[in-house]
């Protein structure tokens, strides 16, 4: 409002400056004018006075314009001094406005680094709480390792001990003179003295030692198993006062494997023929769920030293396919000849001899000659030409496994020729018999057998596994539980392989995870095989005029035989066996099943068996042959150390 004020005043001051400058220049107009005419110069007029007091005003007015320019150009430099002061203020204000922002940014700074120094120190408050967990627990665990090692470490080499510990028993409707094992071939008839009475067994010597030992030596993953138990028989052991049963051989091996998936295997361990749980890998086999030593009828397995090669392709816990090799330790078991006349059996060969104490064999093996008709039950070991050729390939899903294979056997006699044979009538009380004479020459023959195998066991979910296998062949009785003959004698003194097949269906539940209930069925069949010699005589595995007529007669008066003992061979009952079937249910009960405690679990069995003949002369039960029956109970608490 000053500044107009000002501006004003020099635009008025301007105005009377541009009248005064006129009127003067009239006014020396007019003095000139006057000097030409002095005359008229006389006396000063009132225009002149009015004129003269007006540019007395201007140059009073002027000299306060000149006083207001004066002031006013103090002004301006005041307001430029103020405006620079100003600039300079706003200059300094927006300097200290930077500088708060700065301050208020680096407080901001100041106080996110002081928040994040807080969460760090948070954080490493926490990191350190945790450290100090871990460090306790990692402690914890290296005491608890040093006090309770699960392996034991040697140089490269963890040692993990294998054990359990077992009380067990069996009781038996009908005896067959053993321990929990059983001889499944051996149920008794009425005919025999211990199909009338029961047996009743207990027993530890399943109890069960051993270790794995592995160690990764880079490409190339070691291994050594072995386990033993105490069902050895030496020719000393005995039940009388101090049970004397030695230890045996079950398991023990050497394994090597790459991480493709290749394996050897060396030693004395379950045969490829068994069912195994994962690919073809040993300590992987599948056994019933038994507490019977001998497992059950239909079972396909042995234990057996060998060498076995294998190659796995992909991962089994998704898909893997692999195939194996084996050749395993042959023998010859349970040959069994019969016939009507003892005599027609040919005396002219053998496979077979009882062990030297010096080879290290057992020399209490002995040859059951059965009746007088028949020769059966040699335990002595057979003279092999070559060892079981066993082939398997394996297919593994992630709830399934499949198995099928094949076994090559080599059955190998010797024996002298037959040059003539001559069949002797009866006279008086004579029997009919057979003579023969022989070549002074030995001759050697050798037989192939074998058969193929398979198994598949599904679990559908966590709660039932089911599972079937099954083998059949020529000579492969060997390989089933009820151990039936493998082969028979020809007339001219050759061994011929008996037909074989086996089979065992399995159902496996597992209600809670103590809790375990189970079933299983399972057979075994020997194939009629019989010969007719030259003199009309039949001969080999069940002919057909066998006497059957004393299987279900009463025992003879055990007086007959020293008054102590009895027999399980039943006099009149001549006929081999067709067919043994087994069928069990069972349970187990895992009362303790701890990591760092072990095992501690209590088992209970029920079999039926049955056992049934050939039919032959004087059958009493049918066509289908005589037959025995056979109840068991077995019972066990095993303690299984972690």
């Amino acid at each position: 409002m000053t500044r107009l004020r000002i501006l004003a005043t020099v635009l008025a001051a301007a105005t009377l400056a541009s009248v005064s400058v006129h009127a003067q220049t009239t006014d020396d107009s007019k003095a000139h004018k006057k000097a030409k005419h002095p005359a008229k110069a006389k006396a000063e007029s009132a225009t002149e006075t009015q004129l003269r007091e007006l540019r007395e005003e201007m140059h009073a007015q002027q000299s306060e314009i000149e006083t207001l320019k004066s002031q006013l150009a103090g002004k301006d430099q005041q307001a430029a001094t103020a405006q620079q002061s100003a600039a300079e203020a706003q200059s300094q204000a927006a300097a200290a406005s930077a500088a708060a922002a700065q301050a208020t940014t680096a407080a901001s700074e100041s106080s996110s680094k002081a928040d994040a120094l807080q969460t760090t120190v948070s954080d490493l408050k926490t990191s350190n709480a945790g450290l100090a967990e871990t460090v306790t627990t990692t402690q914890k665990n290296l005491q608890q390792q040093i006090d309770s090692p699960s392996a034991i470490h040697y140089k490269g080499v963890t040692i993990t001990p294998v054990a359990f510990f077992a009380a067990e028993g069996v009781w038996r409707q009908h005896s067959v003179n053993s321990d929990i094992n059983t001889p499944f071939n051996s149920i008794p008839f009425p005919a025999a003295n211990e199909g009338h009475v029961s047996e009743l067994n207990f027993s530890a010597r399943q109890s069960r030692l051993g270790g794995l030992f592995q160690a990764n030596a880079g490409n190339y993953r070691l291994s050594g198993y072995f386990e033993s138990d105490f069902l050895g028989t030496g020719t000393s052991s005995n039940n009388n006062q101090s049970d004397s049963y030695v230890f045996r051989v079950r398991q023990i091996w050497g394994k090597a494997e790459t991480q493709g998936g290749f394996a050897v295997t060396g030693g004395q361990t379950w045969s490829l023929v068994t069912e195994d749980g994962r690919s073809t890998d040993v300590r992987t086999e599948k056994q019933p769920n038994t507490v019977d030593p001998q497992y059950m009828v239909g079972y396909s397995w042995t234990r057996q030293p060998g060498f076995r090669v294998q190659q796995r392709f992909g991962d089994v816990t998704k898909g893997a396919f692999t195939v194996a090799a084996s050749v395993e330790q042959a023998q010859i078991t349970n040959f069994t000849v019969s016939s009507t006349i003892a005599s027609a059996i040919p005396a002219n060969f053998f496979f077979a001899g009882p062990g030297q104490n010096g080879g290290l064999y057992n020399a209490a093996g002995n040859i059951g000659a059965g009746n007088t008709a028949s020769t059966g039950g040699i335990t002595t070991y057979a003279n092999n030409v070559a060892p079981d050729v066993i082939v398997k390939a394996a297919y593994d899903l992630p709830k399934a496994h499949f198995e099928v294979g094949g076994i090559g056997r080599f059955l190998r006699d010797y024996y002298y020729p037959i040059l003539t044979e001559a069949a002797v009538p009866a006279s008086g009380t004579t029997a009919a018999s057979v003579a023969y004479t022989y070549s002074t020459n030995y001759s050697g023959n050798t037989v192939a057998a074998g058969g193929i195998f398979g198994s598949a066991r599904v679990s559908p979910s966590k709660f039932i596994d089911v599972a079937v296998q099954a083998m059949g062949g020529q000579g492969v009785g060997r390989y089933g539980s009820a151990q039936l003959a493998d082969a028979t004698l020809r007339p001219d003194g050759t061994l011929e392989p008996i037909r074989n097949y086996h089979g065992l269906l399995s159902i496996e539940t597992h209600p809670t995870p103590k809790l375990d209930l189970y079933a299983y069925y399972g057979g075994e069949y020997a194939q009629r095989t019989v010969y007719t010699t030259s003199t009309g005589a039949l001969i080999g595995y069940g002919p057909r005029n066998l006497s059957d007529t004393g299987c279900y007669a009463l025992p003879p008066n055990p007086a007959s035989t020293g008054g102590s003992a009895g027999s399980i061979a039943a006099s009149g009952c001549s006929s081999p066996t067709r067919y043994i079937q087994e069928g069990m249910i069972g349970l187990t009960y895992r009362l303790i099943n701890s990591p760092q405690y072990g095992r501690l679990q209590y088992q209970l069995t029920y079999s039926y068996l049955q056992r049934n003949l050939w039919s032959g002369v004087g059958t009493t039960a049918g066509p289908t042959g005589p037959r025995a029956e056979d109840n068991m109970i077995h019972v066990s608490m095993r303690y299984y150390i972690p």
